[in-house]
């Protein structure tokens, strides 16, 4: 298929030569430093969700010294909101089918937990809402997931419907509507995990930690810029927003780009674009690499593949065939299979016959994630080393 898929595994002799081989880079480019006077950009590209944010995050953490208390209590605000959000995606959905719960009582927790407001200004008279956040709809300029905006100063989740979900998510019909239905309305990845630590969540003193805040999930406006060092290599890495109104704004970060990182987002072969529901999201996702990768703005780059989410599509894909969605494809229920043919269906669309380098990631896992950015390093290395004249 043109490029080699990596795995988790890795052969001791064949890591040793690798990190030879890598070290004599790293020394070839402390002795070309004066050669090479830029930071090695890197640019986060694939559509929307598909893990770009995640892995900005990671970079925090592994190379930042992670998240302070301050910043993650950040992130307070938008675990509430992703929590909130998904519980009641799944009692509409429920309520759509017609579906019952096991008792009355679950019907009415179902009921008090779809009719919970998490904005402020919702509690209170209209007094005191007015005197606090003024009267009206909420200026244009505030953005629900932002933790600074005035909607979410002092935002609380109540420990009541904490205690809602967590009696109600162990409701049967929760579970089949879950399993059986995922593919027919939108629910985040990180849903399930927020559900279990529902309690947590809900404590008054509740401050998010490092998997909370990888998990959350935000929604990227404009440019996201970060800056690290990767041993002795200074990165320079741009996170831009995935949805299609975003995409304009990419042009802008195209000019002296060392690498590409494009994700994909493996577990959404069975869901639709938020901002068009008939487009299938992975479907959308090659079409958008087919562009980036046929580019005439990068015809000297080398595009880093990282298909995302194998965690969330290892569970996946034994519930909802593959093929259900993508027809030619006949692997059935392999795990293996089914993401290699993913990636040759990425590869058919390398015209440019660009060097790819592929990689099966999960975002959320620190080690992982760890793990491919040492594999990436040299490729990294190789890439500014060409920028830079010397190979």
């Amino acid at each position: 298929m043109g490029a080699r898929m990596s795995c988790f595994n890795f052969d001791d002799s064949a890591s040793d030569r690798a990190k030879a081989h890598s070290d004599a880079l790293q020394r070839q480019l402390d002795k070309e430093n004066k050669k090479l006077k830029r930071e090695c950009k890197i640019l986060l590209l694939g559509s929307g969700e598909s893990g770009k944010s995640t892995i900005v995050k990671q970079m925090k953490i592994l190379h930042k010294g992670g998240f302070s208390p301050e910043e993650r209590l950040h992130y307070r605000s938008i675990v509430y909101r992703n929590l909130i959000d998904s519980a009641q995606e799944v009692i509409a959905e429920i309520k759509k089918l017609g579906y019952e719960y096991k008792s009355s009582q679950n019907q009415l927790l179902a009921e008090k937990i779809y009719a919970y407001n998490l904005d402020p200004r919702q509690k209170g008279s209209s007094s005191e809402r007015a005197v606090l956040y003024g009267p009206g709809p909420l200026p244009a300029n505030e953005n629900p997931y932002d933790p600074s905006s005035t909607v979410n100063r002092g935002l609380t989740f109540n420990h009541e419907i904490a205690e809602a979900i967590d009696v109600l998510w162990k409701d049967p019909v929760i579970t089949r509507v879950m399993d059986e239905h995922s593919d027919e309305f939108y629910l985040m990845d990180s849903a399930n995990y927020f559900f279990k630590e529902v309690m947590r969540i809900g404590e008054p003193d509740y401050l998010p930690n490092q998997d909370d805040v990888l998990r959350a999930r935000q929604k990227t406006y404009g440019i996201i810029e970060t800056r690290f060092m990767m041993g002795q290599l200074s990165i320079h890495m741009f996170d831009v927003g995935g949805q299609r109104s975003e995409r304009k704004k990419w042009i802008h970060c195209f000019d002296s780009v060392t690498s590409i990182i494009f994700c994909t987002s493996l577990s959404e072969y069975d869901q639709t674009l938020l901002e068009e529901k008939k487009q299938n999201r992975l479907q959308e996702s090659l079409i958008l690499f087919e562009s980036i990768i046929n580019s005439r703005w990068f015809l000297r780059t080398s595009l880093i593949l990282f298909l995302n989410k194998i965690d969330v599509f290892k569970v996946k894909i034994m519930k909802i065939p593959l093929k259900r969605h993508f027809h030619e494809y006949n692997g059935g229920r392999d795990v293996n299979k089914a993401a290699k043919y993913i990636l040759w269906r990425f590869m058919q669309l390398n015209r440019a016959k660009l060097s790819v380098y592929p990689h099966l990631t999960e975002a959320t896992d620190t080690n992982n994630i760890k793990l491919v950015f040492a594999a990436l390093k040299e490729t990294i290395l190789q890439n500014a080393l060409k920028d830079s004249g010397v190979l």
